[in-house]
């Protein structure tokens, strides 16, 4: 089929610059998750109608070879946006009509509607809601048949008791819409060239026209305001936390989670109030992630407890280790099996053996670093010299005292003690104690100052 998407809108009640279909739910545009639902229903066109900011909204997916677009100024109503599509449509196959700020709809829901619109019948997706204020009503004759559809704007009080209502999402046979379009008019309260019309002269042409529903009310609910942009952001993620309950995922409460991207969960993955999870973040079996913690982009191997406030991004933890509070593993991070990083550690680019521990309040970066490794409290690799960047190098079974910075590039050997305190600026043996720090001095006759009388 082909597959058109209306998204010239500017959305004033969003009250912004950012165009309104660019605005994202879950860390993705809102025009993003109609175009993957759309490509999941494989069509032989896939066509955007684009208007206000259209330079930002086509930029938004540049690169994306299968997207064809159509520019519609001014904008003129939702018939004048499919018009505009026209030249890029098969005739030869039936055209379904999406929406750019409707991102929830469902491709069963969709595959459902395609099916009913076979043999050249024009298909509509329609609900019954308990307040249809709003929305155009569906008129049906006295044998039930869909007769027309009426806005809201134009509904006189009897029309306006219909609950039946037009979600505006509809498979047509292309090549009559292609005449129905040339037809319309704009004779209405808003002066515009409503899609809604082909439905009449469906019918007037003895077209068949049927009706579908949809799985769930919300999945035709769409975003003309930053209120109904935070409702879906929520309906969404309450959808994603049942999915992981219902794989076996203990969440602390499936209201306070946020997943920006895929989460794949091992079995017994428990997640804690408050965590955000961006880009592709996997968990294996077992993993426990505190309150509070922000993952992206990052692999987290079996048995691993990732305690609250802590942040990792690109980065990968190995088996059984264990990471925060308040800890950061910026991009490049890579821990070894049942390592250790604490408070207020941040590692960059850095890769730990089995079994090493860096427990309180350092920075490590652009470092290698060995099995069984102990790093004290306050240890700095100096990998920056304002320009370049250097790289630490730390062996086996390496113990370096606290407060000890590493001015690389430097390696210390296997089995080395650095003694607390210690600058070091060469490489330190194996198996042996290093320092290098000043003499500890006591000045005899010395006083502490005291304020001068005033």
């Amino acid at each position: 089929m082909n597959i058109v998407i209306l998204a010239a809108g500017m959305g004033k009640r969003m009250n912004s610059d950012l165009p309104k279909v660019l605005h994202p739910l879950a860390g993705k545009p809102l025009l993003g998750h109609v175009v993957d639902t759309a490509r999941t229903l494989d069509p032989q066109r896939l066509v955007i109608v684009f208007g206000h900011g259209g330079e930002q909204v086509q930029a938004a997916f540049e690169g994306q070879a299968d997207l064809h677009w159509a520019k519609q100024s001014p904008q003129l109503g939702t018939g004048h946006a499919v018009a505009q599509a026209v030249p890029l449509l098969d005739d030869s196959v039936p055209t379904l009509i999406l929406y750019g700020d409707v991102p929830l709809v469902s491709a069963a829901t969709l595959k459902r509607l395609a099916e009913a619109a076979k043999d050249g019948k024009l298909a509509l997706l329609t609900q019954h809601m308990e307040d249809p204020t709003g929305y155009g009503r569906i008129v049906r004759d006295l044998l039930g048949h869909v007769s027309r559809i009426v806005e809201q704007k134009d509904a006189d009080p009897e029309t306006l008791r219909i609950d039946e209502i037009n979600t505006g999402i509809l498979v047509c046979p292309t090549r009559p819409l292609k005449q129905w379009l040339t037809a319309l008019k704009n004779d209405n309260a808003q002066g515009e060239y409503y899609l809604t019309d082909v439905i009449a002269a469906a019918v007037a042409d003895g077209t068949g026209v049927v009706t579908a529903n949809p799985d769930h009310e919300w999945e035709t609910l769409g975003v003309n305001s930053k209120t109904q942009l935070a409702f879906l952001e929520r309906r969404h993620q309450r959808n994603l936390a049942d999915r992981l309950t219902d794989s076996g995922v203990m969440l602390a409460d499936p209201d306070r989670i946020d997943i920006r991207g895929t989460l794949a969960c091992g079995r017994d993955v428990s997640i804690d109030v408050g965590c955000v999870f961006e880009g592709t973040v996997k968990l294996g079996k077992g993993v426990k992630i505190g309150p509070n913690c922000v993952l992206k982009n990052a692999t987290i191997a079996d048995g691993v407890e990732v305690l609250p406030m802590s942040v990792l991004e690109s980065a990968e933890v190995g088996t059984g280790s264990r990471v925060g509070p308040f800890a950061r593993l910026r991009p490049g991070t890579r821990l070894g099996p049942d390592s250790h990083i604490g408070n207020f550690v941040e590692l960059k680019n850095a890769t730990t053996g089995t079994g090493s521990k860096v427990n309180h309040l350092s920075y490590v970066g652009d470092a290698e670093i060995g099995s069984r490794v102990n790093i004290g409290a306050g240890t700095i690799t100096c990998n920056y010299d304002g320009v370049n960047k250097f790289k630490t190098i730390i062996e086996d079974d390496v113990f370096v005292g606290s407060d000890t910075q590493l001015i690389a590039p430097v390696t210390v050997h296997r089995g080395a003690t650095l003694g607390a305190g210690t600058t070091l600026t060469q490489d330190a043996p194996a198996d042996k104690l290093t320092l290098g720090r000043a003499r500890q001095t006591t000045i005899e006759n010395w006083k502490r100052p005291v304020k001068a009388p005033k």
